[in-house]
């Protein structure tokens, strides 16, 4: 079962791929970098990310009483798995007449690792530092995103559905409690080792646990509002603290934390 289609989301997609498409192109404006905060176009993809699995998992369990993880797994197969192909067969004759040998094994590593979800981990044990330039010269280290969503793919619809049967009426305090925790390990942990907190789950964690409170609060409590002139403000003003991150926030040692939070 589909959740209601939210056109709200699309833009927020198209926001977030934008900002990091622009991030990663490192244009120069007034002698600055246009975008420089936009890395923080796949802290919202991770937020999307977490709202649709929630959604989906929870409309389909209230619906039918089960979710089939298998079918799901299949269906995110066969969206993920042509296109990051097609990208490696198209990348591999680049990286092979114009990569030197040690070169040539980092990106081989990097390619087996993206086909199995595991890209984070790699990066994170390379050391490799994010930023607008790495990205352009190593085409895969963009899926280490994809491997963070993946993984939690892995574990959160165990969790969602244990919790949905066995504790239903605390769904959103657990979460709460989950993304609160993860948080904390997140803010705690990002100045002592960077590298770790950007690349790894436990410190995303929260992030897609943002946007599954959100749908939770969303199908369990749901309250309309019918003040229009609120209705108006609020997206609108969530609109400038996501433009205001996007141009003049720079990643540093303290993201994701509570400075991730707060922008």
């Amino acid at each position: 079962m589909k959740p209601q289609y939210r056109p709200e989301i699309d833009g927020l997609r198209t926001i977030a791929v934008l900002s990091v498409i622009i991030y990663h192109a490192n244009i120069e404006l007034f002698s600055g970098q246009l975008f420089k905060g936009g890395f923080f176009g796949v802290d919202i993809f991770f937020v999307i990310s977490g709202f649709l699995i929630t959604s989906l998992i929870t409309n389909e369990l209230s619906q039918t009483g089960k979710f089939s993880i298998k079918k799901f797994y299949e269906r995110r197969a066969r969206r993920l798995l042509p296109a990051l192909l097609i990208v490696m067969l198209f990348t591999l004759p680049f990286a092979w007449w114009n990569l030197l040998p040690n070169q040539l094994v980092d990106f081989s590593k990097s390619q087996v690792t993206s086909l199995l979800f595991s890209s984070n981990i790699y990066w994170n044990s390379s050391l490799e530092e994010y930023g607008a330039e790495a990205g352009l010269l190593k085409p895969f280290l963009h899926t280490w995103s994809l491997a963070v969503e993946e993984q939690y793919y892995i574990v959160f619809p165990f969790m969602l559905i244990a919790i949905y049967r066995w504790h239903k009426t605390h769904i959103v305090a657990l979460l709460t409690l989950g993304l609160l925790l993860s948080l904390l390990f997140a803010d705690w942990f990002s100045p002592l080792n960077p590298s770790f907190s950007f690349y790894m789950l436990p410190s995303r964690f929260w992030e897609l646990l943002a946007g599954g409170l959100l749908a939770s609060i969303l199908y369990f409590h749901p309250q309309k509002n019918n003040d229009a002139l609120l209705n108006k403000c609020m997206p609108a003003l969530g609109f400038c603290f996501i433009a205001y991150s996007i141009v003049f926030m720079e990643l540093n040692s303290n993201h994701p934390g509570f400075i991730t939070l707060i922008l």
